[in-house]
């Protein structure tokens, strides 16, 4: 069996993340230790992180799965073994990191010893995870960089970013999720890893979901947030009033402007699984992102889901849309979104979208990623 992993990461199953498919398929052949996040700012006195602290109380002893209720686990084997560990989520607080190390570090090890593993490869999807390096008898240590830190929305961007040339310093591999991220680590030994796409799950025929509305569809899933060009979107709905605008997702942005018009619908969440479902009977898909680092730096997985889907995509232009813009109706950002999802609407080639990702599954990508792994 190849070296087992200790995994920093977001929590496990709260949403399909990249880091979450590919340890789902390294897990196949590895033992895994998942250790759910300790925090990238610190937490306000307000209703969504009492919340949020609550959960994680309850994750931690163990009642409650710290993931919400909507979301299943992720496809593929899950990890050996999924810890919520009692920390200080406090970037920036030297005296927070120091107490971290002790804490998480005996915590994590003491699992460890209970799963016989030893010298295992160190992963961290979260910069935090630095307080730990070389607390784990680790033999390797490996960053996965999949966002810009220094431009995520909900992180406390300064600090964030000097852990994250902390651990960028003394990793073995950094792997970036885009050109743009990777150009941040030139010099060092690093990795461009796309991400994948469960191609079988998009690209097989489901059922015309019973709450998708009838009529012409433009939908978006994926979280509702100040990325999204909320304008643009509200002028669309405006000018195809025979159109209806469907979004998938939390909202965690003012919406309210286009929440008023009368054929746009907020339909919530949605498994991961159900996806497909609504994606393939949309008759547009929509990216429509505004132009800032966070997006230019991103490489999201709607991308390659909607191409998988076969389903014509309208979007603005960002650099990991780039390889993929003959086959999708694309604008620069803050321009007219309604020609593109009218041209879009009479694309019918479904079949070479689907054809340019059909070699781009999670299992090729994790078994490139196996591979640098395994010669460290």
């Amino acid at each position: 069996m190849s070296a087992p992993l200790v995994v920093f990461g977001e929590d496990w199953g709260a949403h399909p993340s990249s880091t979450q498919h590919l340890v789902s398929r390294l897990a196949a052949d590895r033992s895994v230790l998942w250790v759910n996040s300790i925090g990238l700012r610190r937490p306000r006195l307000d209703a969504r992180d009492l919340a949020r602290l609550l959960a994680k109380a309850r994750a931690i002893a163990g009642r409650a799965p710290s993931r919400p209720a909507s979301m299943p686990e992720p496809e593929g084997p899950r990890p050996a073994r999924i810890l919520s560990p009692l920390a200080i989520p406090w970037p920036g607080s030297r005296l927070a990191e120091a107490v971290n190390r002790r804490l998480i570090g005996r915590q994590v090890r003491r699992v460890m010893a209970e799963m016989g593993m030893e010298r295992p490869i160190l992963w961290a999807s979260l910069p935090s995870a630095v307080s730990v390096v070389g607390a784990l008898g680790e033999r390797a240590v490996v960053y996965y960089c999949g966002d810009d830190f220094g431009a995520l929305t909900g992180v406390d961007h300064a600090p964030v970013l000097e852990l994250e040339a902390r651990l960028a310093a003394c990793a073995d591999l950094i792997v970036a999720a885009s050109a743009p991220l990777a150009e941040r680590f030139a010099g060092r030994n690093v990795l461009l890893l796309p991400h994948g796409v469960d191609y079988d799950l998009f690209a097989t025929p489901c059922a015309r979901p019973a709450d998708l509305p009838e009529g012409p569809v433009a939908g978006f899933y994926g979280s509702v947030s100040d990325w999204l060009d909320i304008g643009m979107l509200v002028r669309a709905a405006r000018a195809l009033p025979d159109w209806r605008f469907v979004f998938i997702g939390p909202v965690q942005t003012d919406v309210s402007p286009l929440a008023g018009l009368p054929n746009v619908r907020f339909l919530g969440p949605r498994p991961h699984t159900a996806l497909p479902g609504y994606v393939q009977h949309w008759d547009v898909a929509l990216i429509p992102f505004r132009d800032t680092p966070q997006i230019r730096a991103c490489n999201p997985l709607k991308l390659r889901e909607y191409l998988a889907s076969g389903t014509p995509v309208a979007a603005t232009r960002f650099p990991a849309l780039t390889p993929y813009e003959g086959l999708i109706h694309a604008i620069d950002p803050g321009g007219d979104l309604t020609p593109a999802i009218r041209g879009a609407a009479q694309d019918r080639d479904g079949i070479a979208r689907k054809a340019a990702v059909a070699a781009e599954g999670w299992d090729a990508r994790a078994a490139r990623l196996s591979a640098a792994l395994d010669a460290l």
